[in-house]
This record gives structure tokens, C-alpha cells and sequence, in this order.
């Protein structure tokens, strides 16, 4: 019985559990039936990404503070984070990754960074 490509119908050469004829199919097989997921974890991504650097590079000691608005002119988007972490004493905050907030009041967060 003759394999045949799952992308282009060609003949499979090769060993018996192959499914694609080359690389270029493989990935032109995948990257068609991933495409709906993809964009929507791809834009996650590059979100995160995006408020990572942004809290990293306001953020170059240990803990520091800044306002609402540097980081929203920085292009900080407040709805993506990757975890919650609150206090004893109910304080939550917010972390990207080992980058966090915390609001104060008068529109003020404290950046700090999580230690390994």
C-alpha cells in the first residue's frame, strides 16, 4: 500500500510512519490547521512580552515606584498578567512573569520583582 502526502497527495518515500513528503508540507500542514489557536496565544504572547519589558526597564532596582500614566504611556496593558499573589493582609499583586504591581491609591503602583 503506497502513503500518500497529508498536505499534497504526492508519494511518501521513506520510513513507514512518515506523513508528510518534506518539511515544507509538514509545516504548511500545521501551520493551516493550528492558525485559529495560534493567533490568539500569539497575541497573548506578545502582549506579556510587552508588559514584561515595560515593568522590567521602570522597574531597575529590586522595588520602586511609579504612576498610572508612565506606564500606559509606556503602552502597559493592565488586563494581561500571568498571576495574582496576595498577602496575609489581602493585598494582591499583580505579576508578569516575575515582574509585578501593586496600585496604591493617587494612581501610583509599586514595581517590584519576585526573587527565585
Amino acid at each position: 500500500m503506497e502513503k500518500q502526502c497529508l498536505e499534497c497527495g504526492d508519494k511518501i518515500v521513506g520510513r513507514i510512519d512518515k506523513k508528510f513528503c518534506n518539511d515544507g508540507c509538514r509545516n504548511a500542514y500545521n501551520n493551516r490547521v493550528n492558525k485559529d489557536s495560534k493567533n490568539l496565544i500569539r497575541n497573548t504572547n506578545n502582549r506579556l512580552r510587552k508588559n514584561y519589558r515595560i515593568l522590567e526597564s521602570l522597574n531597575v532596582s529590586q522595588k520602586t515606584k511609579t504612576s498610572r500614566a508612565k506606564l500606559i504611556e509606556a503602552g502597559f496593558d493592565f488586563n494581561y498578567f500571568t498571576s495574582l499573589y496576595t498577602t496575609k493582609a489581602g493585598t494582591v499583586y499583580y505579576f508578569v512573569y516575575d515582574q509585578g504591581y501593586l496600585a496604591l491609591e493617587n494612581d501610583y503602583f509599586v514595581l517590584v520583582k519576585r526573587e527565585s
